[in-house]
């Protein structure tokens, strides 16, 4: 994967490129009749190819899956970006992400892979079976991704060029009818992979088996819980995730050792999307900033910030709701995950706690890369699944179950707070449902800041818990929990009906 043959992904692109409309249906793929589905080098190349398209929607999957909750929306050195959708100020003449976020182009990709790789011939057929249940497993996370940001889309299962033109106008399928197309995707993953649970190249960029099962661990719980699969659902998504375990998968030992270059191959992450100097750069400098502001400033122990390197921007501001909920000096997420700045040293003491009126900004932690010289470059591995991630997944199914989840918060917490941990300070004791819900939630809050959870979490659990949490939206907005489709969209495919509520 570190070695992506750029120059066929390029020309793939640009051969499928010319199919751009709503869903992406206007011209064929040239691929079959150019011969390119002949050979397995061919298969595998388009598999490469997969994962650059997956890449280049980083930062829509982002947007999509945490902006909209309560972690930002705080003070900014620098102009904000998505405030309106920060303070879910939607309408159809507003409508974000047109075009469905360009995740029809994606997926119109993999049906030309599922369409074409399975009669290639393989010096090993059970190679060819992990590329095709990796293709499975991402359409189903594609389509997941649609499902949690409109409702209702359109189920586009066929390759470009064998789509009727007469038929390109397809209509909205119900939430019920794009569940079950993601579930069965899911089972073809599961059914490809078998007994595998290897990483492809022993690479965790790569989906894998792993991942398959904790994405079902994620769509089974919504499916229990927003579209009544009830216990049903809650039992798959926790035999699911319970199997991952013994797939060479565990938690760190050290929340910071997961953010830095050199820790890219730790034994936490499922699935990643990677970042490599000259080839890509994550979008993380946007929760930095400019040397200009930052190098005044002093970090909360009062060191002065001067010989930072940095050259990004200061879009995004985590909200004073995130800065108390993280400021808790013995939890190690802490410092993980944001370095706070202050105008001044407070006489070389710095600040232990949170100090509005010193107060400058932040910056995100997280994915900070590395400095070469006097530049930083952004290649940090984002991990789309790590550990920590199924382990609260099982606390909600068992909590759902009517279960006990406070093991599985508990091994989030010990590992956050390492030597300072005392059960009786730290330790979670099962509670009520609703109680556990929010232990679980606030738990993923301090956890998964930046890694674009926060929103499909609360959306997972219910309605309620999302108008609890966010400031911006109340019950009599519901309709504003999935997105509008543009007017443009419509226009250019008539079998389209708007978003209900927002006509």
């Amino acid at each position: 994967m570190k070695n992506y043959i750029y120059i066929v992904v390029i020309a793939i692109a640009i051969t499928l490129g010319a199919c751009e409309s709503e869903l992406e249906l206007e011209s064929p793929s040239e691929l079959t009749t150019a011969g390119f589905w002949d050979t397995e080098e061919g298969v595998r190349t388009a598999h490469t190819g997969l994962y650059a398209n997956l890449r280049s929607s980083a930062q829509d999957l982002w947007l999509l899956g945490e902006i909209r909750s309560d972690i930002w929306g705080g003070i900014t050195f620098e102009s904000p970006n998505n405030e309106t959708l920060i303070r879910s100020d939607i309408t159809v003449a507003t409508a974000p992400f047109g075009g469905w976020a360009n995740l029809y182009t994606r997926i119109h990709r993999i049906n030309d892979f599922l369409a074409n790789a399975p009669s290639v011939s393989f010096i090993n057929e059970d190679e060819k079976k992990h590329l095709i249940a990796q293709a499975y497993g991402l359409r189903a996370f594609y389509y997941y991704t649609l499902l949690k940001t409109w409702g209702e889309v359109p189920i586009i299962l066929e390759p470009v060029g064998t789509i009727d033109p007469t038929t390109l106008t397809k209509p909205r399928s119900s939430q019920t009818e794009v569940m079950n197309q993601i579930k069965a995707d899911i089972q073809a993953s599961l059914d490809n992979f078998g007994d595998d649970g290897s990483f492809w190249e022993s690479n965790r960029n790569f989906w894998s088996k792993a991942a398959t099962l904790a994405l079902k661990g994620d769509v089974f719980i919504w499916s229990g819980n927003l579209l009544d699969g009830g216990a049903a659902d809650f039992n798959e998504a926790k035999a699911a995730l319970q199997q991952i375990a013994s797939l060479g998968i565990s938690l760190e030992s050290n929340i910071a050792d997961l953010w830095g270059v050199e820790n890219e191959a730790n034994s936490e992450f499922i699935f990643a999307l990677q970042y490599k100097r000259d080839e890509a750069s994550n979008f993380y400098n946007n929760l930095t900033g400019r040397s200009t502001e930052i190098n005044p400033q002093f970090d909360d122990s009062g060191n002065a910030m001067i010989d930072f390197v940095i050259a990004g921007a200061n879009r995004y501001g985590q909200s004073g709701k995130t800065i108390a909920l993280l400021d808790d000096n013995d939890d190690s997420r802490k410092d993980a995950t944001f370095i706070l700045l202050y105008s001044d040293d407070n006489g070389g003491t710095g600040y232990s706690n949170y100090t509005e009126s010193a107060y400058f900004g932040s910056i995100f932690n997280k994915f900070l890369g590395q400095v070469d010289g006097t530049e930083r470059i952004f290649e940090n591995d984002v991990p789309i699944y790590r550990f920590a991630d199924v382990l609260l997944l099982l606390a909600e199914t068992k909590n759902l179950l009517g279960e006990d989840p406070s093991g599985e918060i508990n091994q989030i917490r010990q590992r956050a707070y390492g030597s300072n941990f005392e059960e009786a300070t730290h330790g979670y004791v099962n509670s009520s449902q609703t109680e556990n819900t929010n232990a679980i939630l606030d738990e993923r809050y301090k956890e998964f800041v930046g890694e674009g959870k926060r929103w499909w979490d609360l959306r997972r659990a219910g309605n309620s818990f999302v108008f609890d949490n966010i400031e911006f939206l109340s019950s009599s907005e519901a309709y504003k929990l999935v997105l509008p489709i543009t007017t443009d969209m419509i226009g250019r495919n008539p079998a389209l009906e708007q978003t209900s509520g927002y006509n």
